[in-house]
């Protein structure tokens, strides 16, 4: 058990003063990033499917 509170007091010690935690601005702008890669990412999927659907479509005669 006196492991494992160690373990716990090191954990809670690391976390508050050995990281160093982004600022509002550098959060801002990487989450801004993240957003702007994932619709680009959603995007470029969509219009794979959409591709594929159409190749299909035509193969198999259904338009």
């Amino acid at each position: 058990m006196k492991k494992i509170l160690a373990s716990i007091k090191e954990s809670y010690n690391e976390l508050v003063h050995k990281v160093s935690w982004p600022s509002r601005d550098e959060l801002s702008g990487s989450t801004i990033i993240v957003i702007i890669a994932s619709l680009i990412i959603a995007l470029i999927v969509f219009g794979m499917d959409s591709l594929f659907e159409w190749i299909l479509k035509l193969l198999y005669g259904i338009l």
